[in-house]
């Protein structure tokens, strides 16, 4: 009997926008009324406005064309994808990445395992503060050359990135796209309830570093550094030209993250003004690395092509929205899966909202979008229920952000995981036990927050 084989990531994609295109045609399509947010400056949903409307079931030819449309709408973020990834070739090509990692490996010899906590934490926290997600993308080149000099299995790059990101965001008290977004919809104070999502975020962020560090060190390279090995990379390091070089390319390489987290979480960029930032990083470390213009340019092009499939996913992810979108069919969704919430007792109805923005999750793989489409409705319902709004927020919070970890609707996970060479599945047996750790958290915390009353 053969062994079942999980499916290429671009199957599984392609597989879920034939089965959005099936449900246009066996749900019935229908609309929620919307108006603008006078807090938010969103479109947001009118309760209880839901109402069917003549069906537009998916052709075949809209589904093909679906996956081109997909494209353009992630176009900013792809080109992100693109820019950096070939930046980030460039710098690599210079020499430069490769020996201050191996400046890394023999500070850190014997000591190794810090290196997964502290950047997993300095992840962790870029989620928490501003929701980072494809912008890990780009990073990927340099988490693979650390992971692999300190010889950890390369799934751990994506782990102590993407992984770190998502519960560090799922379990923010300030994530300004999660949190900030649906407590404004709830009309709640900005950094309510920040001292007891602080406890759970400390918990979350413990289950997550600790199974990724044990992950790592069992499936560490047995052979350890030894002193042999560091004597060689200083031999190699003496032996280097244009050491001075290398060091200005890595003060660069410095200076781009610095202006990066301050373009982003102060002068609100978008994904235009953080690809034009890396593309001008990959010029001047060709430049001053000494590979000139040719070498530059022929950098970028090496980059494009280690990183195109990566870009790719991330279209074909957002694709399936367009399906749903175009089918009608994602309000029926959400109000189907509401609806029931209203005939139970108020902790189940909370817990029921977790699993309601969970299974959402699938289908609206924006946070941001699914609170501006949930809220509305589950706030008032939360109202007549009794359940206190802080408590619904945490059910969005959770639900739809701990999601993130595992959905391959989620582009930028798909794209990381595609990145690091690790398949789907393997991701998968690695999160999925932690992500359900993470679930049984979130939900001791709902059930303590009703409790006290939060």
């Amino acid at each position: 009997m053969p062994k079942f084989r999980f499916p290429h990531p671009l199957v599984l994609l392609v597989g879920f926008i034939l089965l959005a295109v099936a449900l246009s045609y066996v749900l019935p399509a229908g609309r929620f009324e919307r108006r603008e947010d006078a807090v938010t400056k969103r479109e947001v949903v009118v309760p209880g406005s839901y109402h069917l409307v003549p069906a537009t079931p998916v052709s075949p030819l809209d589904a093909v064309t679906a996956i081109p449309r997909g494209l353009q709408e992630a176009a900013d973020v792809i080109f992100l994808v693109f820019l950096a990834g070939g930046a980030f070739t460039v710098v690599d090509q210079t020499g430069a990445l490769r020996r201050g990692v191996d400046w890394l490996v023999q500070k850190l010899r014997g000591r190794e395992a810090l290196v997964i906590p502290v950047v997993a934490l300095l992840f962790a926290t870029m989620g928490a503060l501003e929701n980072m997600q494809e912008e890990i993308v780009p990073l990927v080149p340099v988490l693979l050359v650390l992971m692999r000099r300190m010889r950890y299995p390369v799934l751990t790059a994506a782990a102590v990135s993407i992984g770190a990101a998502a519960v560090g965001a799922a379990f923010s008290p300030l994530n300004p796209f999660q949190v900030g977004i649906a407590q404004k919809l709830a009309g709640l104070p900005l950094l309510s309830g920040m001292g007891f999502r602080m406890v759970f975020l400390a918990v979350a962020l413990l289950i997550w570093i600790g199974g990724t560090l044990r992950y790592a060190l069992r499936h560490r390279e047995t052979a350890p550094l030894g002193a042999a090995d560091a004597t060689e990379l200083e031999a190699e390091a003496a032996a280097q030209e244009g050491g001075h070089r290398h060091g200005l390319v890595l003060l660069l390489l410095l200076a781009t993250f610095v202006y990066f987290a301050y373009g982003v979480l102060e002068l609100g960029w978008d994904f235009g003004q953080m690809s034009a930032l890396f593309f001008v990083l990959g010029v001047a470390a060709g430049l001053v690395g000494g590979l000139g213009l040719t070498g530059t340019a022929e950098g970028f092009i090496a980059g494009f092509k280690d990183i195109a499939f990566s870009g790719m996913l991330i279209g074909f992810a957002r694709a399936i929205f367009v399906v749903l979108e175009q089918g009608q069919i994602v309000d029926t969704i959400v109000n189907g899966m509401s609806a029931p919430l209203a005939h139970l007792p108020v902790t189940l109805s909370a817990l029921g909202m977790l699993g309601v923005h969970t299974a959402l999750h699938l289908p609206v793989p924006s946070v941001s979008g699914q609170a501006v489409l949930t809220m509305p409705i589950l706030t008032p319902l939360s109202d007549l229920l009794g359940l206190s709004r802080q408590v619904t927020v945490l059910a969005y919070q959770y639900g739809a952000g701990l999601c993130e970890l595992i959905t391959p609707t989620n582009g930028a996970l798909m794209a990381i995981v595609a990145a690091c060479g690790v398949r789907f599945d393997q991701w998968w047996k690695f999160a999925l036990p932690l992500y359900l750790l993470l679930v049984l958290l979130a939900v001791v915390a709902i059930v303590l927050a009703i409790a006290l009353g939060v």
